[in-house]
């Protein structure tokens, strides 16, 4: 029996174990979001130093400051980084996960409690359980395990917690230029375990995340708001310029309308359009989940790529405007429109800001309008793209194949993990996505569940990445 076919076996027998730690973690309500819930993100860091000290590893807490929430001064979560294992003549794994969890409430809809994990038909359904406390724990079962049966971990393994990916990762960015050359200096790879199969039956890896630049479109008219049987047809009403404005955006079949927005637009290549064969993705399956056919696309492949390849624009919200129930006869003086342009490489956030806001102008100019219009942009993350031919994605590629008999999908998100962008810039080494739970875990929503067999297939998945990248050479980047 070779040392990964040992790791399995004993992987195997204590999956009851491995469940009842899972259970002992979800309990822990976590939620950085909650200001009262603050002590118990700082617990679940705790936990998580106290149980990788105790089978070897050197860890370092780092406070990365403080922040306003709910009306009240809080320390943010500490960002728990470690090592285990320190061997000059092995290669160093960097992985990254978070402990802290989405709010949940009983009421919200759980058919259960959302901090008692809970088997269900294969199923074990917890806040949390998947969303990243199930990935950031099977690390650690991965180096007991490996203690445990008497493998020696093949690999130097680091590793970064943080308690705050739910609310922005607020601090983290700021620790990682600090330690890049200190904490996690010697990093030959990264991996991350925060996302999703494509499906519910084949694993997969990520190499490629979009952008987000996020804008509010303000439209200021009268000093205050106005009485609509007194006024209407007398003034020019923000609300109405902004809902014109907003419907310019982008068309009833989600193409963006903003000239000039999709010249950077990397092309679709060859090599690109053979990526698409064989993944495992429906449209009926994706109606089934939306419990509605409203897909634009006719074909799959479409749908993918506008999911994961090509830019989109979605309209959030309106903020200042009447929403309550019933009906109120008010021209609101001040509203701000509310949304997002998903970017894609090889698209620049400032160009992007430059062309919406430009377009807008424009557009406001030609209403004629005597209010005030102004484009805000709060946020602009950019796209993440790495190459699947890397050495790491080919280990990555191997350990998946050993534990689920299977090749990989090759995928990308519509979604965006920062953090992965951050690695890659401040370590100057390859990331690897590599995930965990299934496409219908329910991440963030109510009754977040991971499967036994991912969870579970998922910590053999872990252990035999690391023996992969023991035996790549990493030279031979792609």
């Amino acid at each position: 029996m070779s040392t990964v076919e040992k790791y399995f076996d004993l992987v195997d027998q204590s999956q009851q174990q491995f469940i009842e730690t899972l259970r002992e973690i979800v309990a822990i309500p976590s939620v950085s979001s909650d200001a009262s819930r603050r002590g118990d993100v700082v617990r679940m860091g705790e936990w998580l130093q106290a149980r990788w000290e105790a089978v070897g590893a050197v860890c370092k807490r780092v406070e990365p400051g403080k922040q306003q929430l709910q009306g009240e001064e809080l320390d943010l979560p500490p960002v728990i980084l470690g090592q285990y294992g320190n061997d000059p003549n092995k290669k160093t794994v960097l992985v990254y996960g978070h402990y802290d969890v989405q709010p949940a409430l009983l009421e919200d809809g759980w058919e259960t409690d959302p901090f008692t994990l809970v088997e269900k038909e294969d199923k074990l359904v917890g806040r949390g359980s998947t969303d990243d406390k199930g990935p950031v724990l099977g690390w650690l079962l991965c180096v007991e395990t490996h203690k445990q049966a008497g493998i020696e971990l093949p690999v130097n393994l680091k590793f970064c917690w943080e308690g705050m990916e739910e609310s922005g990762s607020e601090g983290l960015d700021a620790v990682i230029v600090a330690e890049a050359d200190k904490w996690f200096k010697g990093t030959d790879v990264v991996c991350i375990s925060d996302n999703y199969w494509l499906g519910t039956k084949k694993p997969c890896l990520t190499h490629g995340l979009r952008g987000v630049s996020y804008f509010h479109l303000q439209v200021e008219g009268p000093g205050a708001d106005l009485h609509s049987g007194v006024f209407g047809g007398t003034v020019h009403e923000p609300m109405v310029d902004l809902v014109h404005l907003l419907a310019k955006l982008v068309d009833s079949k989600g193409r963006i309308q903003v000239p000039g927005i999709y010249d950077q637009v990397m092309p679709v290549t060859d090599d690109e359009e053979r990526t698409y064969e064989g993944l495992e993705f429906s449209h009926s399956a994706l109606a089934s989940d939306l419990k509605r056919d409203v897909i634009i696309h006719g074909e799959e492949r479409d749908t993918l790529k506008h999911r994961w390849r090509f830019p989109t624009l979605s309209i959030h919200g309106v903020e200042g405007a009447f929403y309550s129930p019933g009906d109120k006869t008010v021209i609101p003086s001040r509203v701000r429109g509310k949304f997002s342009l998903r970017t894609v490489p090889n698209m620049e956030p400032e160009k992007v800001a430059q062309l919406v806001t430009r377009y807008l102008e424009d557009e406001f100019a030609k209403l004629n309008s005597k209010n005030k219009m102004t484009v805000i942009e709060t946020h602009a993350g950019r796209w993440w793209y790495s190459s699947p031919d890397h050495p790491n994605f080919k280990a990555g590629a191997r350990a998946t194949e050993k534990v689920y008999g299977v090749k990989p999908d090759l995928t990308r998100e519509g979604g965006s993990i920062p953090v992965t962008l951050t690695f890659e810039e401040n370590l100057g080494v390859n990331v690897l996505l590599l995930p965990m739970g299934a496409a219908d875990d329910g991440a963030h929503s109510i009754n977040e569940k991971i499967d036994k067999r991912n969870f579970i297939q998922g910590i053999k998945l872990l252990g035999a990445y690391l023996h992969e990248v023991a035996e790549t050479d990493m030279a031979a980047a792609a």
